[in-house]
């Protein structure tokens, strides 16, 4: 008994270290934000600027007598000034909510037995009350693209965001794509710090023909009004062939990102590939096919051993330069805070400040399929924005102080701040 007793005790939270946030309510007052500096999100910078949020909508160059008349409340002043407000960011790509703890099993569930799985739903397994979500929310990451993995076709990908009681709240966009894991002919043997040679994968043909053989069955079933009986997977699979799902397929290399494009087209499909490490050498491709990307961490080591020890900063200016479309993504989940400073680190290596806020937030936005209501400080969009008293972008300045989700004010406690506090006030109070 005693030790049962022990064990339980392991599990108790620390006493008044953390609480989580609860999830806010909805806007019970119009807010007016006054004097910022504002990052539209769509490449233009409004300075000293005020905009208001009325049930959780924004207003540019906001009345706020009108407002009031209108409301029958006052409205909640927030002065910015000298401070920036930018659209919140957006992580593509991610597993939040789905992992907890890298290292131990039991708190992952992003993946399903087997290797074709479209019918698996990312959404069903995202869980709000993860504590690695508060800590990314502190860094602007207000919605997140939240995507089953392993397999060759993981399953469905969903829009969340970062603010609800459970997953049917958090749902922004459900079930909005399909996740497919292109094979490579030739994989890398060792790791980065002793490569080994490079391997042919044998069941390279294999795999392709097993994702043609479900792509051809479910364009048939999608062509029948009626099908005789329901099969879930290839009613996973019908969004592809009208346009209203995405494909996103990974794939790093020049050739396989080819290959998976041209796969992609012959089902009348314009593929979103995620990784695209290679993506600058087959920049005319891609831009003759309206390939949309989705890059991968590009604080990274390069793909080959002989490219250029920066070329991962350099991608995104020299794709912006080719005028090809793309957002940025970090695998994980704790990983997501960082999404910002991957931004910034493409600024530092060349690419328009502007353009990189954009990647972030409007960007990210169209290619999820959700610009239409988030993704830029404009007229009517969801007040999903934040405050920032440094450069979003700066590791180093970068402190959120006010945060909207749809016009709802959310918390910006976490437990490592709740560390921090705890650990301070000890070793504080022993200085002599």
């Amino acid at each position: 008994m005693k030790c049962h007793f022990f064990r339980f005790l392991l599990f108790l939270p620390f006493s008044g270290t953390f609480a989580q946030p609860v999830p806010a309510p909805t806007q019970a007052v119009p807010i007016l934000i006054s004097g910022a500096t504002i990052h539209v999100g769509n490449g233009d910078v409004l300075e000293g600027k005020s905009i208001a949020v009325v049930d959780g909508k924004i207003v540019m160059n906001p009345d706020a007598s009108a407002i009031e008349k209108r409301s029958g409340v006052p409205c909640k002043i927030v002065n910015a000034r000298g401070k920036h407000i930018y659209p919140g960011f957006i992580a593509p790509f991610s597993l939040l909510g789905m992992v907890e703890v890298d290292a131990v099993r039991a708190t992952q569930d992003f993946n399903e037995t087997g290797i074709l799985n479209p019918n698996a739903r990312a959404i069903a397994a995202y869980n709000t009350d993860s504590e690695v979500t508060p800590t990314v929310r502190n860094n602007g990451v207000l919605m997140a693209q939240i995507v089953p993995s392993g397999g060759l076709i993981s399953g469905q990908s969903s829009v969340v965001q970062l603010d609800a009681w459970n997953w049917e709240d958090a749902a922004y966009r459900m079930d909005e794509g399909l996740v497919l894991n292109w094979p490579n002919q030739y994989s890398n043997t060792g790791w980065w710090a002793e490569p080994g040679e490079i391997k042919r994968e044998d069941r390279y043909k294999e795999n392709v023909q097993s994702i043609g053989r479900l792509f051809d069955e479910a364009a048939a079933y999608a062509r029948k009004a009626s099908p005789e009986s329901r099969n879930l997977r290839l009613e996973a699979m019908k969004g592809l062939f009208d346009g209203s799902k995405n494909l996103y397929i990974r794939a790093s290399f020049a050739k396989p990102i080819m290959e998976a494009v041209l796969f992609a087209k012959k089902y009348g499909i314009n593929p979103i590939i995620v990784g695209a490490e290679d993506a600058w050498r087959i920049t005319d491709f891609l831009k003759e096919n309206k390939t949309r990307l989705v890059l991968h961490r590009i604080q990274s080591l390069p793909l080959r051993g002989d490219d250029n020890l920066d070329q991962p900063y350099q991608q995104a200016r020299q794709l912006s330069e080719a005028g090809i479309p793309f957002c940025f993504s970090m695998d994980g989940a704790w990983q997501q805070r960082n999404l910002p400073f991957q931004a910034g680190q493409a600024v530092a290596y060349g690419l328009p400040y502007e353009k990189a806020v954009q990647a972030l937030t409007l960007d990210a936005a169209r290619i999820l399929g959700i610009a239409q209501n988030c993704g830029s400080i404009e007229a009517d969009k969801d007040a999903t924005l934040f405050i920032c008293s440094g450069d979003a972008l700066d590791m180093k300045s970068n402190q959120v102080e006010y945060a909207l989700i749809k016009g709802r004010e959310i918390g910006l406690d976490d437990k490592q701040l709740g560390l921090y506090r705890r650990f301070n006030e000890k070793y504080r109070q022993g200085k002599k």
